[in-house]
Parts: C-alpha cells; structure tokens; sequence
C-alpha cells in the first residue's frame, strides 16, 4: 500500500473545453464533480441536475512507497500544502481547472479507500471483466 500525501480535485478538462466554449461550438450543461467548478460556478452538477449522488471526477495526488516513515509524509504534506496556494503554483497548476485540497495523508487514504471501492461497485454492476 502507498502513503497517501496530499490530493488535488481536477474539475473538467476545461483547458481542452474553453476554446470551444468560447467560440460558441460547445455548450456544457453540468459538471461531474459533487461541487460546482470555480472556473464555472454557474455551471450545476450533475446530481443537481437530477441524478442525486452522482459524482465522477478525475483526481491527482501525491503518494510515497509504503514503509516511508511518517515524519517524512508530514514533512511533504506540510510543505506541498504550504506550497499550493503561492501565485506562481496556483496559476501554473490551477490554469486548467483544478481545484487543490489541503487534506491530511489520512484523509487523502480514506479518500482512495473510498474512490476504489465505489469503481468497485460500479464495475461489479456492469458486469466489467478484466482479461
């Protein structure tokens, strides 16, 4: 199992979407992720859109190899939070829409432990296979 550091939320790939949106040839109707984007805040969500619940979002996070000793998680959790919101980390990782949380390490694992198993379910439902 792999430490967990520190999570960022990324909204839609609003990078790719904004020249279309600007130009009229794209019109979104909601976003996946369970709150509205900050670069769209008009925007409603999909659960408020009349599917409750629903939330299908694309994540990144920072993870370290099991075994690595805690004091050294804190240290690089506390200093990547600490770094996120100076302006030049903002507008060089927020430019495209994501959305960064400052978590804990046990809160981004009980995020992950969370997310796995709702992929789980949902491709139990479906009847997925692997091959």
């Amino acid at each position: 199992m792999l430490s967990a550091i520190v999570l960022a939320h990324v909204s839609p790939p609003y990078l790719v979407a904004a020249p279309h949106l600007s130009a009229g040839k794209l019109r979104v109707l909601a976003v996946a992720s369970r709150r509205r984007a900050y670069v769209a805040p008009d925007l409603p969500t999909i659960s408020e859109s009349g599917l409750p619940g629903y939330e299908a979002q694309g994540w990144t996070g920072v993870l370290a190899p099991a075994g690595t000793p805690q004091d050294i998680i804190a240290k690089l959790n506390a200093e990547i939070v600490r770094v996120l919101p100076l302006p030049e980390v903002s507008k060089l990782l927020g430019g495209n829409g994501s959305e960064f949380g400052k978590n804990t390490p046990e809160e981004f694992g009980a995020f992950l432990r969370a997310d796995l198993e709702k992929w789980r379910k949902t491709i139990r439902a479906l009847g997925l296979k692997s091959e």
